[in-house]
């Protein structure tokens, strides 16, 4: 008896698509937030001009398949033909032992026939040459659309630009920015921001236009380490308990990922030494990591299986690299990695350690965390690199540098801590000519403004949640415009 049949497939897509009998998608699927990549999407989806292959990627719980979801309500209530529209969870037992051909060719000859269709295929790593296939829809099927999700975006990256050059466009869905955080839980709805305002242009503010926006974001303070320790992700954000919240994204996050998606797509055996990798880089988040003292520290794990691992979990989404870039003529490190965990509440909730929000350290890694995330999600289709500066005679270092194509970079210490002094020969001001604006994260409410450096540059210190809003704020109006 075969497994997969083309009338077990039809019930399964026949559950999947409800909106093919009732013309709606149900309002538990949509919710009512938007993120700034559904804006992304339907504007990708909808450029005549150049089409392309819509492809999501980030790590579970984000929130993509949400996206799919509103994106198909949306063309719903434009007026599109509910059975015009597909989805296809590859994630499904049944559907993931199916060839994709299978697939949509008993969604054609039972549903649609024409190929001026909607594709929508989620966790679409899971199909068997699943970038073959999409190359192949591009090319022979002009009309039809397609939005796909992934969790494994290298692997999705590496697809565009082969088999996808120019078919398709990837698009990052990180965890919540501290904005989108902040909108979804509905606190910000009365602060009235100036659309144009981005966190490098108030180093040319006065000081008194600097404490009218400090004083519009105070309430913003308030929701700041909530959302470090479980704010990065929609349903746990709007949790009520915080615990079980941790306990879910330990589940659904991390648990699934290592034990189940990372073993199934890499063919690993035991996922026991995955884990531990993984455990070791939560407690060293936003540090230098040598692959050596990885591998020594774990007793019994190879260099290469740490390095194959490493990637394995950036590919998850669940870690950041942050590589060195070099500033003028100083030179360099030999590029050894800084390691992020992709979200602050990750880490929190596999560490598992009720006293991390009150102690200092500790919170300097997380803010740090949540900085580089913000920078990379904010700048990853701007910028070469976002990457890290240690260098000259006394390997000073900088925290987080934008690496910009032929132009001055940006640079971004953080000092989250009560007292965040800048010494004059710190890397940070000794390059500050060098850049188009040099930044400090502080911790203070009120510890912002210029901090004039001797050779006649500007640094401008600002509270890291202050910092962080306002790149949300900017990257929403760089999406959404006047909508």
């Amino acid at each position: 008896m075969a497994i997969t049949t083309k009338e077990g497939i039809l019930k399964v897509l026949s559950a999947f698509n409800p909106w093919w009998k009732t013309a709606a998608v149900h309002p538990s699927f949509t919710k009512e937030y938007k993120r700034f990549a559904y804006h992304e999407a339907i504007k990708r989806l909808d450029q005549a001009d150049i089409r392309r292959i819509v492809v999501l990627t980030g790590t579970r719980r984000v929130g993509k398949t949400t996206i799919q979801y509103q994106i198909i309500d949306t063309l719903l209530k434009r007026g599109v033909d509910p059975q015009k529209i597909v989805f296809i969870s590859m994630d499904h037992p049944m559907l993931k032992l199916s060839d994709l051909n299978q697939i949509l060719e008993c969604y054609h000859e039972n549903i649609h026939a024409n190929q001026d269709a909607y594709y929508f295929f989620d966790e679409i790593q899971y199909a068997t040459d699943w970038d073959k296939w999409l190359k192949t829809i591009y090319d022979i099927q002009p009309e039809t659309k397609v939005v796909a999700t992934g969790s494994a975006s290298p692997a999705l990256i590496k697809g565009s630009t082969e088999s996808g050059a120019g078919r398709w466009s990837v698009i990052q869905v990180p965890t919540l920015s501290f904005y989108e955080y902040c909108s979804l839980i509905g606190v910000n709805d009365d602060v009235e921001l100036d659309k144009s305002i981005r966190p490098t242009a108030l180093i040319s503010y006065t000081q008194p236009q600097r404490s009218e926006i400090m004083m519009k974001l105070s309430g913003m303070q308030n929701h700041f380490n909530r959302y470090l320790q479980v704010g990065g992700f929609p349903e746990l954000a709007l949790s009520s308990n915080d615990l079980l919240a941790e306990q879910a994204m330990r589940e659904d996050v991390v648990d699934k990922v290592l034990k189940r998606d990372l073993p199934s797509l890499y063919n690993i055996r035991n996922s026991t030494e995955l884990e531990r990798i993984f455990l070791y880089l939560c407690n060293v988040s936003s540090n230098i990591v040598s692959i050596e003292a990885i591998a020594k520290e774990l007793n019994g794990v190879s260099r290469p299986t740490v390095e194959n691992y490493i990637r394995f979990l950036e590919s998850a989404n669940l870690i950041y690299l942050s590589y060195p870039v070099e500033m003028g003529a100083k030179k360099v490190l030999k590029a050894s990695p800084k390691i992020y965990i992709a979200d602050a509440a990750i880490r929190n909730a596999v560490l598992m350690d009720g006293d991390l929000l009150t102690e200092p350290d500790e919170m300097g890694k997380m803010v740090e965390t949540a900085v580089y995330k913000h920078v990379a999600a904010f700048y990853y289709q701007k910028a070469t690199k976002i990457g890290y500066y240690r260098g000259g005679k006394k390997n000073k270092e900088i925290d987080i540098v934008v690496d910009y194509p032929n132009i001055k970079n940006i640079l971004i210490e953080v000092k989250y801590r009560e007292q965040a002094p800048i010494s004059e020969n710190e890397a940070i001001c000794e390059l500050s000519s060098e850049a188009i604006a040099a930044i400090v994260v502080t911790k203070r409410f009120d510890d912002y403004g210029i901090h004039h450096v001797p050779d006649g540059s500007k640094l401008l210190r600002i509270p890291a949640f202050a910092f962080l809003y306002l790149l949300g704020h900017a990257e929403k109006n760089g999406y959404k415009g006047e909508e």
